[in-house]
């Protein structure tokens, strides 16, 4: 007994060697047979490794909430459709390289949806990034002045899911919002991205301003998109 866990060990096999010990502690190892054991043992080492990996990616992620569709408080009259989060929760979108678009006021629980969307992607085993956009542009910025620009938009572009929270909150400089419309032309059709705003998508246009890049944003950004608008009041109001 001592030797197979030894070798499991050795090997790494963590989620076996974890399975294989329950069965000695229990008995459970004698009563098997060969192929029965081996089923058990290897789907010990699956979840292992599932959720070691779910680990890896939310740690990457950088969510700002701990947060999953779980917990989500299913009303219409918010903007809250079950089906719609449903249908987002099959991961279909991510797959097809859609957006998701949510709106509404301050406080209202976009940052908690766009991380339990966030969340659940993780557990599908997809990559995520969550940022504030405006810290995601000085990070360009940054990449830029340091030589990093085509690694750092490399890795965003290969990104499974990438969460961009309070856009348009501030001015958006030339530059960001060149930097901008690569992240998304990058994206188009190939990867989804999430983004969360106070403000309506219908006065985006204008937040972007320079009408060339907002046709070229909005145009690979809204046609294809899911739309979540939430209703009402901050909560943090009823807290």
């Amino acid at each position: 007994m001592n030797q197979i866990q030894q070798q499991l060990v050795s090997l790494r096999l963590n989620g076996m060697n974890r399975t294989w010990q329950g069965l000695v502690e229990t008995r459970r190892a004698h009563e098997l047979t060969l192929a029965e054991g081996l089923e058990i043992l290897l789907q010990g080492e699956t979840q292992e490794r599932t959720n070691k990996r779910f680990e890896r990616l939310v740690k990457e992620a950088k969510f700002r909430y701990q947060a999953s569709i779980e917990e989500l408080i299913y009303d219409v009259a918010r903007g809250f459709d079950r089906s719609v989060i449903s249908t987002l929760a099959t991961g279909d979108y991510v797959l097809k390289g859609e957006s998701v678009l949510i709106t509404g006021s301050s406080g209202c629980g976009k940052s908690f949806l766009t991380s339990a969307l966030g969340h659940h992607a993780c557990a599908q085993g997809y990559s995520v990034r969550y940022f504030n956009i405006q810290k995601l542009l000085l990070s360009a910025k940054m990449a830029r002045l340091e030589g990093n620009t085509l690694k750092f938009f490399d890795k965003l572009a290969k990104t499974q899911v990438l969460i961009l929270d309070d856009f348009g909150l501030a001015h958006i400089e030339q530059q960001q919002l060149m930097d901008l419309m690569e992240i998304i032309e990058d994206r188009h059709g190939k990867n989804a991205t999430i983004i969360a705003s106070q403000l309506p998508v219908e006065n985006w246009y204008d937040i972007i301003g320079e009408a060339t890049i907002a046709d070229a944003i909005l145009d690979r950004l809204v046609h294809t998109s899911y739309r979540i608008k939430i209703k009402g009041e901050s909560l943090r109001k009823k807290q």
